[in-house]
């Protein structure tokens, strides 16, 4: 059986990049993003990429490194509001945007790595979401047709995994990792602890390992927050 521990990123994602290809990046927020597997493909200089992923990061961090690179040519998202530099090269007319209802988005990857071509949704009927697709009636409610989405990678980061890339999800991280992890033509997994084989409780595993080609162990993670407020305290 061929080992699927790598070194580090740069090993786990060797021979798996190229231009113009579909990427699909886990993670919500800045939470359960595979911050390590986006600084190699920052440093590999690939680019014309088309990304999915339920947001773009934030200016200096996560997939908004790729974008200061320019290496993206079209995000396809959910949420956009935590970076500037997208805002920017959306308007300039220089990044392509895709954009979904995040349920449908979510779904959309769940049927891609499930098999389904497509599937009908209420969501977004009668909205600029519906332009251009199929429109029918159900039971007497109107519904628009979406198609799956499927990547040529996903890179997904978990919480634990052991050497044959069973893995584990932590609390947020769990809104767009599995999903994605099913819908890669190749899957390539970081996690925060590397654990022997046999040491996870079967009933705990949220992504089989039949799933993941490869996986490194991260090293220093930031776990940063997109933003945090505050309030002074009230006077006793």
């Amino acid at each position: 059986m061929a080992n699927k521990v790598s070194r580090d990123a740069v090993e786990a994602l060797q021979g798996r990049l190229f231009d113009g290809m579909t990427i699909m990046a886990g993670g919500f927020g800045l939470c359960g993003i595979p911050e390590t597997l986006i600084a190699a493909i920052r440093a590999s200089g690939v680019e014309d990429l088309t990304v999915v992923s339920n947001n773009c990061g934030v200016d200096d961090f996560g997939l908004g490194i790729l974008l200061a690179g320019g290496q993206i040519r079209k995000m396809i998202s959910s949420y956009v509001g935590e970076n500037k530099l997208f805002a920017e090269l959306y308007l300039s007319g220089k990044l392509e945007l895709e954009f979904n209802p995040q349920g449908t988005l979510a779904e959309r990857i769940r049927a891609g790595g499930a098999g389904i071509p497509a599937f009908f949704t209420k969501t977004g009927v009668g909205t600029l979401v519906a332009e251009g697709k199929e429109v029918r009636e159900f039971d007497g409610e109107l519904y628009v047709m979406e198609r799956g989405l499927t990547a040529d990678l996903s890179i997904v980061k978990a919480w634990k995994g052991d050497a044959e890339g069973n893995l584990i999800y932590r609390m947020t991280a769990r809104n767009f990792n599995p999903m994605m992890a099913t819908a890669g033509k190749i899957s390539v997994a970081e996690v925060e602890t590397l654990v022997e084989t046999g040491s996870l409780d079967p009933d705990q595993i949220h992504t089989p390992g039949i799933y993941i080609q490869n996986l490194c162990e991260g090293a220093v993670y930031e776990k940063r927050i997109e933003q945090l407020t505050t309030r002074p305290r009230e006077a006793a």
